[in-house]
């Protein structure tokens, strides 16, 4: 199967091809056997990341474990084939964004008890977020230093480049939404959620005036609002399928002595998002929530989080998590879980530049005492917010990081850690995820708004979102 026909158009030319995509194929079939025997929806999630990664390993070893493997023929064809099912998944998933946001903000706006103030939401909301990010950045700093990292590494040459960095006024212009198709067009979320916010408090402050007027548009925003989250669920339902071959690609494509040449910061990134989630679960303890229940009912949305290493690819099932599972307030789930999908990140823009300033600074000597660790801090948690609407979160965090404490010329040095981000990237996103699902437990709790009910209702953990479609 020489002819451009199987290569270039079908990309199926070779067995190994065939083979690994009828493997998908019964797995497929596997997970629908689980279905049908009503298997919960988090057992399934959980058993189709082990399926996962299992099905990237058996890829790497059929390419017997090459340092290249994305220019092997059929390497190259199976996660093209898997892409069809795992990132086609997330583009369904980021076709609700943009209606989700908008409509969701201006639901809760106009349906609003009149003594519940936005502002107040807006300010919590950002105390809180500064304050976690603050946390995940001197955790990032503290692992670094115990493991020592670049401290005993060779690997000092890169090509790495620095991304441009946009004065503050100039990031601060770009979340104005002069153009709001544009703002939906880049999903510019902070954006998005100024404008929807404007709209719904227009929408609210009128129909005191016209009611009968604007009651029309209030309706039809109710409307849309269940219409939307029906559609969510019907697509979350196939999450489960989508996590096999969005996982199994991101092993497949990365090359083993990648990986292993970085292992050190990789084990000890893992290891500092652990210990960050487990700060936030000891957070929620201290506020009366049980952690727990929040790991129960959170798991489905960490997985989709780790294997598609998207926080806006998650952004309509986290907010259903907050709302339908943890009791959230639609509009601070809606706000919030928007608002971190671009920033305040506590693990691509907290944890890992945190960590990568160690790394750099070890491998040129550089002293790490208590200015350099208190410069760290200021300038990475104040990053967290600027990087907000910037493709490559990674590469902007570690730009921001660098620039801000003076090592910007250092910056191709980063090469090795960037290389592997994809297999980084799944870790930091779960924690992103986590990270805005805690905050906005702690907003709402501070606003007294959450259901307590609701949070600890066990049997909620078991939806299995084919009922709720």
């Amino acid at each position: 199967m020489k002819s451009p026909f199987f290569q270039e158009f079908l990309m199926i030319s070779t067995f190994q091809t065939v083979l690994l995509i009828a493997l998908l194929i019964g797995l497929f079939v596997l997970m629908y056997y689980f279905q049908k025997k009503k298997y919960s929806f988090s057992k399934r999630m959980l058993t189709a990341t082990g399926l996962g990664l299992i099905l990237g390993l058996c890829i790497q070893a059929t390419a017997k474990f090459s340092a290249t493997p994305m220019e092997i023929t059929f390497v190259v064809e199976t996660t093209k084939w898997y892409s069809l099912f795992g990132n086609g998944f997330i583009d369904l998933i980021r076709m609700l964004v943009i209606p989700l946001i908008m409509v969701s903000i201006v639901h809760v706006i106009i349906n609003m008890d009149d003594g519940t103030h936005i502002n107040k939401l807006v300010k919590t909301t950002l105390l809180i977020m500064i304050a976690m990010v603050s946390v995940a950045v001197m955790v990032g700093f503290a692992i670094g230093i115990l493991f020592n990292l670049g401290g005993n590494s060779i690997s000092v040459n890169g090509t790495a480049k620095l991304r441009e960095i946009q004065s503050l006024v100039d990031i601060i212009r770009d979340l104005i939404p002069a153009n709001p198709v544009t703002a939906m067009t880049s999903s510019n979320i902070i954006a998005l959620i100024i404008f929807a916010a404007f709209f719904g408090v227009a929408a609210k402050r009128m129909s005191k005036k016209y009611m009968e007027t604007v009651k029309p548009f209030i309706d039809l925003t109710n409307a849309l609002h269940k219409i939307i989250i029906s559609v969510a669920m019907s697509i979350i339902k196939w999450m489960p399928y989508a996590v096999i071959p969005l996982l199994a690609n991101t092993i497949a494509q990365r090359g083993l002595d990648s990986i292993l040449e970085v292992g050190l910061f990789i084990i000890a990134l893992y290891i500092g998002l652990i210990i960050m989630f487990c700060i936030q679960l000891l957070i929620l303890s201290i506020n009366g929530f049980n952690p727990l229940t929040y790991v129960k009912k959170a798991i489905p949305a960490l997985i989709l989080a780790f294997t598609s290493r998207s926080s806006i690819g998650c952004l309509p099932f986290t907010v259903n998590t907050l709302t339908q599972k943890l009791g959230v307030n639609n509009g601070t789930a809606s706000f919030i879980a928007g608002l971190s999908t671009t920033a305040g990140m506590q693990g691509c823009a907290g944890v890992f530049p945190a960590m990568l300033l160690v790394y750099i600074a070890n491998l040129n000597g550089i002293t790490i005492d208590i200015s350099f660790i208190l410069m760290t801090i200021i300038v990475v948690t104040i990053g967290s917010f600027g990087i907000a609407g910037v493709p490559g979160t990674s590469t902007m965090a570690a730009t921001v990081a660098l620039t801000g404490t003076n090592l910007g010329h250092l910056f191709p040095m980063a090469s090795p850690i960037l290389a592997v981000d994809p297999i980084i990237d799944m870790g930091r996103t779960a924690l992103n995820v986590s990270g805005a699902m805690v905050n906005a437990i702690l907003v709402d709790k501070t606003l007294h708004g959450i259901n307590m009910t609701t949070y600890n209702d066990l049997n909620l953990a078991k939806n299995d979102y084919e009922e709720t479609a």
